[in-house]
């Protein structure tokens, strides 16, 4: 089932049940499809372009987060927090620091890295294979721990 059908599902659920953080948060996404899809390109939304989506809307609201909190608003940060948690159940099971380091020492062997220098072939490699599995900034500090 495409993300968009699931989209259309949950937004039917949401509007039943009133859930005011999940409507939005819903709603938001099948904007974004939408967007993308007549955007002129002509290009088809893959679930690839899907995740990448899903997680280009995350990190907004994280970033949003992140300006609320520092400047002390905890009634627009809660909004935020609530709508991450909805869009997080579109995406699959983030890897953590500790399931990544195998499969980055991995390429790190197969490429021959020894250092630094090396850093942005494997994190090329490592961002490629793990797609939708972890954001780069947690895969950039596993490279770093291991390479340095």
């Amino acid at each position: 089932m495409s993300l968009e059908t699931n989209l259309m599902t949950d937004l039917k659920a949401a509007m039943k049940s009133k859930n005011q953080p999940a409507l939005r948060a819903i709603r938001a996404a099948k904007a974004a499809i939408l967007l993308q899809k007549t955007d002129g390109t002509g290009n088809e939304l893959d679930e690839a372009g899907e995740i990448k989506l899903i997680q280009k809307l995350v990190k907004q609201r994280q970033d949003s987060l992140d300006i609320y909190v520092k400047q002390n608003r905890e009634d627009l940060a809660v909004v935020e927090r609530e709508e991450i948690e909805v869009l997080q159940n579109y995406l699959p099971k983030q890897l953590s620091a500790d399931e990544l380091k195998p499969i980055v020492q991995e390429i790190i062997t197969s490429i021959g890295a020894s250092g630094m220098a090396d850093m942005g072939k494997v994190m090329g490699l490592a961002s490629a294979k793990l797609a939708g599995k972890a954001d780069g900034k947690t895969i950039s500090g596993v490279v770093r721990g291991l390479l340095g």
